[in-house]
């Protein structure tokens, strides 16, 4: 009995960890980390059929790769961009080059083996043949090269090693290894059969209300209740306990409702694509301006906070200068600038949203108003 025990834990661990790494690393490859790798194989069964139900996910897993796809956004959800190796996020010129490396890849007669000028000189006839102009700048160069490496993150490229005896490999030149069967999974379907971009984000059919929460559960650092229909706070208020056993189980999460909402948190601080504290400029920035805003502004408990621009920029000028030494300099230089990417950070926090004239500051931002000793100490 003790050693069928131990196996059900070690089982539901093992569930909840492969889980929780496919949250955050939807494209997963058996050469990239091939112990996650196997331990996603040996829950497929379950981890489709949990991921399906409960939250609307499609799980792929083949021979070399698994692939999580996950439901479209919501329209009112903050964007999940892709960011550059220094943190900017990807632009429309870079989406373009994506798009066009995968095309180029996808190409019949392509090969598992590509030299990279080939490659450039596959995605400039393409681009040529569809009307799109493409320069020879450095910054474009720069998005080319952001796109290969996104694609060499996700595992769908990689370097050769040379020694395959290959045509292809040639003195010099820069080969790359393409994961072909991964390639047509990057994306949630196939565009030539959707209507037009809507469609490719937004759910086909309607999804009953208890999966919707608990995707947003799952996906969104806090829901306000102000922004649930009436089937969901139902749900919530029903099958609370249902929901914490579930999130728990499924993914380690602890369900917390309050007046104002509810959140699921991960008490490792590990399930997250944003993590916050942080230790960059706009991190600290963001908490900064959260701690002083909500220190200086009584607020009932669980209600909004709106803040205009001007106070925004007053205030973030202030810790700009306080912080000038250590800071990023465009940031100190240009004070509307940090106010648009902090008012951004804390979005997709779901701690503010851009409203009228500022912000409006969320009820869960109280969170970080200093204790008295930390004012004290400053």
């Amino acid at each position: 009995m003790t050693t069928s025990t131990g196996t059900v834990a070690q089982d539901t661990t093992g569930r909840r960890h492969a889980a929780r790494v496919l949250l955050q690393q939807p494209i997963l490859t058996a050469a990239q980390d091939p112990e996650t790798f196997e331990l996603v194989r040996r829950h497929a069964t379950s981890l489709k059929s949990m991921f399906a139900d409960r939250l609307g996910y499609t799980l792929v897993v083949d021979t070399s790769f698994v692939r999580l796809t996950k439901a479209p956004i919501e329209g009112s959800a903050p964007s999940r961009p892709l960011r550059r190796g220094n943190g900017d996020e990807f632009g429309a010129t870079a989406y373009m080059y994506l798009a066009l490396v995968c095309a180029a890849l996808l190409a019949p007669g392509t090969e598992d083996r590509v030299l990279v000028s080939n490659l450039v000189d596959r995605i400039r006839v393409d681009a040529e043949e569809h009307g799109i102009e493409l320069g020879d700048t450095l910054s474009e160069r720069r998005h080319l090269v952001s796109a290969l490496h996104t694609l060499q993150e996700w595992g769908v490229l990689g370097e050769s090693d040379g020694d395959g005896g290959h045509e292809a490999d040639v003195p010099g030149e820069v080969t790359l290894t393409v994961d072909r069967a991964l390639l047509p999974h990057l994306l949630s379907g196939p565009l030539h059969k959707a209507a037009g971009p809507a469609a490719v984000l937004s759910s086909p059919v309607p999804e009953p209300p208890t999966r919707r929460l608990y995707r947003r559960l799952v996906e969104n650092p806090f829901v306000a209740r102000a922004d649930l229909d009436a089937d969901a706070l139902d749900v919530l208020v029903r099958d609370r306990a249902e929901l914490t056993r579930l999130l728990d189980e499924d993914f380690g999460l602890v369900l917390e409702v309050r007046t104002e909402g509810a959140l699921a948190y991960d008490p490792d601080g590990e399930l997250t694509d944003v993590p916050f504290p942080g230790a960059g400029t706009l991190e600290q920035a963001a908490l900064l301006l959260v701690s002083e805003l909500t220190d200086r502004y009584e607020t009932e408990p669980g209600d909004d906070l709106h803040v205009d621009t001007g106070t925004l920029d007053a205030v973030l000028g202030e810790l700009a200068a306080t912080h000038a030494r250590t800071w990023r300099r465009d940031y100190v230089r240009d004070v509307p600038l940090l106010r648009r990417d902090v008012t951004s950070l804390l979005a997709r926090l779901g701690l503010a949203r851009p409203f009228e004239d500022g912000l409006m500051l969320a009820a869960p931002a109280a969170r970080y108003r200093p204790t008295a000793a930390e004012r004290s100490a400053t």
